[in-house]
């Protein structure tokens, strides 16, 4: 039943239709879902995280360091520090609960686990990080326009 739920967070997680059905399994089973009361912090902004969070239920709040707009995080399947499946760095956000919050935790161990033993995972996880990548590019070149003044 507990893995049901974590197999269906991970199927409604926009990053992880990158993984087939059999890889979404196994990363649920070596998931762990937790829950975060209210006020608590997943991670704060300097630390790494050893994976990523799905969130199952609940509202979550991003706030950057440095001061950056806060955002909130609620629609079931957000992937929140995708980037930490792939990379070991400390992230410059703190996350934590506005509400009771279940998620299911993905260690990177076990995502890149996968990666190491699927040639084709691996083409769609470069694919998927090239496609996110472009498009932060992309929103940020009207910044970019402004600034040079064209």
């Amino acid at each position: 039943m507990i893995r049901d739920v974590a197999a269906e967070a991970l199927a409604r997680a926009e990053f992880f239709d990158i993984c087939d059905d059999e890889q979404r399994r196994m990363l649920a089973f070596a998931g762990d879902q937790r829950h975060f009361d209210p006020d608590a912090v997943l991670y704060r902004a300097g630390e790494t995280p050893q994976g990523a969070f799905v969130l199952i239920t609940g509202t979550l709040e991003a706030v950057p360091d440095g001061g950056g707009e806060p955002y909130i995080v609620s629609e079931p399947g957000s992937v929140v520090s995708g980037m930490a499946l792939i990379l070991a760095k400390p992230r410059p956000i703190t996350i934590s609960a506005v509400t009771d919050c279940q998620t299911l935790f993905v260690p990177r161990y076990a995502f890149m686990k996968l990666v190491q033993q699927s040639p084709e995972l691996a083409q769609r996880v470069i694919a998927r990080l090239q496609q996110d990548i472009g498009n932060y590019l992309g929103a940020l070149e009207p910044v970019s326009r402004r600034m040079k003044g064209d």
